[in-house]
């Protein structure tokens, strides 16, 4: 197959969704197919095999960890001369957009994913009225495609109440390699001076709609309460609000922007992960904790709760409620033999996501797809 790929980023470990293509695009790879890359955001080198087309962009104002790109002329002569079999959008902006109005001109099957729940944030930005707006593109946009993936149940049913018909469902995986205890740190929980502690980690973007008010009120409640002696948080990752929370816990470590080998070590030197975010559709950060061997306390709305429901390595509290997520993480504190067997439950559930088995269930989607429409032809 000769794959057209599009993504509004394309920088390696930026964030969960693009650790994710990363590994889509390296299965692709390594199964024999060729790939071409379109991206507004790009780093150097991508999986190693693919040819990656920087598209022109500027900065998105307010969030400039990201940009907005620009599809041309241009653009359509690199998919003539490519010749793709089959369309993937990952981002679906106004470039991706184009890409679909593409495939749909040639007679190309389209296929589409939901790496980020977009509606759900639009409250934190007190856009909420526009929600219905949004979904009316989104069910445009996916319905016009032969698929559009998503990552849990959870989602599914998000999508089809809100009228997309052309679900499927490709979950995520975990690089163990990568991401296993063996990258424990002594001398890193030495620097956080967390020696004779239990560390409670957060990993994400430092923004509002990650729920981090209830990170810092939950870390306010340890730090008043019996057990402030005993518990270090270390708030891993960046952005707009970290003057804030820098503000509100300066007891906290905040040991910046992590990926790779960092990434992994600062996970497996901690000891529960607490992500209280209602906005993820998946929540590749827990997979990565669960690997690392940390049970996690997460929402019961947005994708997590499906990952800590099934590998039941952790406690789902309702949203926004810091005192449930506060006695979830006294109690694993506290009680030695639920946390040790959390924690192995934690390890089991990520040594059953194995990359290659389920990248492997969206390339055959693929291939069948490419099947049918030159059957139909």
């Amino acid at each position: 197959m000769k794959i057209a790929f599009y993504g509004g980023t394309y920088v390696r470990n930026k964030d969960g969704a693009v650790r994710s293509m990363y590994q889509l695009v390296s299965s692709l790879l390594a199964d024999g197919h060729e790939v071409m890359v379109w991206s507004p955001d790009v780093s150097e080198g991508g999986c190693g095999g693919e040819q990656v087309n920087r598209m022109p962009s500027v900065p998105i104002p307010l969030y400039t960890d990201y940009r907005l790109g620009f599809y041309s002329a241009s653009t359509s002569r690199q998919l003539d001369a490519f010749g793709p079999d089959i369309i993937h959008i990952s981002t679906p902006d106004i470039i991706g957009y184009n890409f679909l109005k593409y495939g749909l001109k040639h007679g190309l099957p389209v296929g589409s994913v939901y790496h980020t729940d977009f509606p759900s944030y639009l409250k934190y930005y007190r856009l909420g009225f526009t929600e219905p707006l949004v979904w009316a593109y989104l069910r445009k946009f996916y319905n016009a495609c032969d698929v559009v993936f998503v990552p849990t149940q959870d989602m599914k049913h998000r999508l089809e109440e809100n009228g997309v018909t052309t679900v499927g469902i490709w979950s995520r995986g975990i690089d163990a390699i990568l991401f296993n205890p063996s990258s424990r740190s002594e001398s890193l929980r030495r620097s956080w001076g967390a020696e004779d502690r239990m560390v409670i980690a957060y990993a994400g973007r430092f923004v509002w709609y990650k729920d981090i008010r209830v990170v810092m009120e939950v870390y306010d409640r340890f730090m008043k309460g019996p057990d402030a002696s005993k518990v270090t948080f270390v708030m891993i990752g960046s952005g707009p609000e970290e003057e804030e929370l820098k503000r509100r816990m300066p007891g906290a470590v905040f040991p910046g922007y992590l990926s790779g080998r960092e990434l992994s070590e600062a996970y497996a030197s901690s000891d529960l992960f607490l992500f209280p975010s209602t906005t993820e559709s998946f929540g590749n950060v827990v997979l990565e904790a669960f690997a690392s061997g940390l049970p996690a306390v997460v929402s019961d709305e947005g994708g997590c709760k499906e990952l800590v429901g099934e590998a039941e390595a952790g406690f789902i509290e309702p949203a926004g409620e810091t005192d449930a997520f506060y006695r979830s993480c006294t109690r694993l504190i506290h009680d030695r033999a639920l946390y040790l067997e959390q924690r192995k439950r934690a390890l089991a559930y990520a040594e059953s996501r194995s990359w290659p088995v389920i990248n492997g269930a969206l390339i055959a989607r693929y291939r069948d797809l490419i099947t049918a429409r030159r059957g139909d032809g």
